[in-house]
C-alpha cells in the first residue's frame, strides 16, 4: 500500500483538488438531488405506479451508499486519480443508456446501478484526496468542496427543467451524461501526493506493524457492534435515511398536483438548495462554538425537521411551499453538517473510520426502502402528501434514537471521571 507524506501540504495544489472536489460533488449529489423532475416523465412513459418508478432512486442511493467499500478496495490498486475517472465513465454510461429507454428494467441497471456506483467512486475518492491534502485547512475545504453539492443543485433544477421541456427526458438524460463526463477531466486534475520514501529496514517494521493492526481489526470491529450507542445511532441513520431522499423526489410531483407550472415546482429545488448551503454553513459554525453537544443538537434538529415534514402538506399555494422547502433545505443542511461528525463522540477518533463504514452500509438500507414505501403509499391513497408524513415520522423517530444514544454517552463520560478518581 502507497504511504503518503505525513504532513499534508495544506495549501499550494491542494486548491486545485478542492476546486475539483466541489465540481465533482455538483455533478454527482447534485444530480441524485433533481430526481424528482425526472419522476412523472418516467413514470407516464412506462406507464407503471409511483412504488415502481421510486424504485429507480432507491437503486442509486443504496448503489451510492454500498459502492463505497468498492471505492476503497479499487484505490489499493489503482490511483484515486483513476478511480474517480472510472466512476465519471460509469456514471456518463449510466445516464447514457438510460435515455435510450428501453425498458424499466434498463432503468434500474443505468440510472441505478451504473449511475450509483459511478457517483459513489467518484464522490468517495474527491472526499479522500482533500482530507490527504489538508491538515489544518481541512474543515474549510471541506466546506467549500462540500457546497459543490448545493450551488450546483441550485442551477440544476431550472437547467434540467429546460432540458426536459426543449430535449424531452430522455434527451435531457443524455445531455446530463455528457456533462458528468467531465468527471474524468475533475479525476485527471486529482494528482496523488509523493509517497514517503522509507528504508528497507523501515518497511519491514512498518509492514510488521500493519499486519499486527489486520490482527486486531477484526476484535475491534465485532467491540464496535456490541456498543449500544453505535447499534442506535445506526438506527438513527436508518431512519434518517429512508426520510431524507423522498422530499426531494415528491416535492415536484406534489406541487404539480396543486396545479403549478413545471418551472415554478422546480424552483422550490432551488430554494431548498439554497438553504441547505445556508444550513450546513450555520450548524457548522455553531457547532465549533461548542455551546451544546453535538449529539443534543442532532437531536433536535432531526426533531424539527421532521415535524417540518409533517406539516408540509397544509402548504397549497407557491409561495406556502417555498416557506416549507426553505426550512426543510435549512434544517437538512444542518443534520448533514453534524451527523457523522457525531459518530466521534460515540465511539471516539480510533474507531471513526470503521464505525462510519459501519454507518454507511446500514444507511444504504433505509435510502433503498423509503422512496418506494412512500411510492406505495402515494398509490394507496392517490395523494402526495403522505409521502412526507412517512418521511416526517421516520425523522422524528430518527430523533428518539439520537436521545438515547446522547444519554448513553453523556452517562459513560460521567462514569470515566468517576473510575479515574477511585483509582487515584
Amino acid at each position: 500500500m502507497e504511504r503518503y507524506l505525513s504532513d499534508p501540504p495544506d495549501g499550494g495544489y491542494g486548491w486545485v483538488v478542492v476546486t475539483s472536489a466541489f465540481f465533482i460533488m455538483g455533478l454527482t449529489t447534485a444530480v441524485i438531488k433533481n430526481y424528482g423532475l425526472f419522476f412523472l416523465e418516467i413514470q407516464s412513459h412506462y406507464n407503471v405506479l409511483t412504488s415502481t418508478t421510486s424504485w429507480v432512486t432507491s437503486t442509486t442511493i443504496a448503489m451510492f451508499h454500498l459502492g463505497a467499500p468498492f471505492a476503497s478496495a479499487l484505490s489499493m490498486h489503482l490511483s484515486q486519480r483513476a478511480v474517480i475517472m472510472v466512476g465519471g465513465l460509469l456514471a456518463a454510461s449510466g445516464m447514457i443508456i438510460a435515455s435510450l429507454g428501453l425498458s424499466l428494467l434498463w432503468m434500474y441497471l443505468s440510472m441505478g446501478v451504473l449511475q450509483g456506483l459511478g457517483i459513489s467512486f467518484s464522490w468517495i475518492q474527491a472526499n479522500s484526496m482533500v482530507s490527504h491534502y489538508f491538515k489544518r485547512w481541512r474543515p474549510i475545504a471541506y466546506a467549500i468542496a462540500s457546497s459543490g453539492e448545493c450551488v450546483f443543485a441550485m442551477g440544476f433544477s431550472p437547467f434540467f427543467q429546460w432540458l426536459i421541456n426543449s430535449y424531452s427526458w430522455q434527451g435531457a438524460l443524455l445531455i446530463i451524461g455528457g456533462l458528468q463526463l467531465n468527471l474524468c477531466v475533475c479525476g485527471s486534475l486529482m494528482k496523488s501526493l509523493p509517497a514517503a520514501q522509507t528504508s528497507t529496514q523501515d518497511n519491514s517494521v512498518l509492514d510488521t506493524k500493519e499486519e499486527s493492526r489486520t490482527s486486531k481489526k477484526g476484535t475491534f470491529q465485532c467491540s464496535l457492534i456490541q456498543r449500544p450507542e453505535l447499534l442506535l445511532y445506526i438506527m438513527f441513520a436508518i431512519l434518517a435515511a429512508a426520510g431524507f431522499f423522498i422530499p426531494p423526489l415528491f416535492l415536484v410531483p406534489y406541487a404539480n398536483s396543486l396545479g403549478m407550472e413545471q418551472y415554478w415546482a422546480a424552483s422550490a429545488l432551488s430554494v431548498l438548495a439554497l438553504a441547505d448551503l445556508l444550513g450546513r454553513l450555520a450548524c457548522g459554525w455553531v457547532a465549533n462554538l461548542r455551546l451544546v453537544r453535538n449529539l443534543k443538537l442532532l437531536s433536535m434538529v432531526v426533531t424539527v425537521l421532521g415535524v417540518v415534514l409533517l406539516l408540509l402538506p397544509i402548504a397549497q399555494s407557491y409561495w406556502s411551499i417555498l416557506v416549507f422547502s426553505s426550512l426543510y433545505g435549512f434544517l437538512f443542511g444542518c443534520v448533514v453538517a453534524i451527523h457523522v461528525t457525531s459518530i466521534v463522540d460515540i465511539v471516539g477518533l480510533e474507531g471513526f473510520d470503521r464505525a462510519l463504514g459501519l454507518f454507511m452500509l446500514f444507511r444504504s438500507s433505509g435510502g433503498f426502502v423509503g422512496p418506494p414505501a412512500a411510492g406505495w403509499l402515494v398509490d394507496w391513497t392517490r395523494d402526495f402528501s403522505v409521502s412526507f408524513y412517512l418521511s416526517g415520522l421516520c425523522l422524528v423517530l430518527a430523533g428518539v434514537f439520537v436521545v438515547l444514544v446522547d444519554r448513553l454517552v453523556e452517562k459513560k463520560n460521567h462514569k470515566l471521571p468517576d473510575s479515574c478518581a477511585e483509582n487515584i
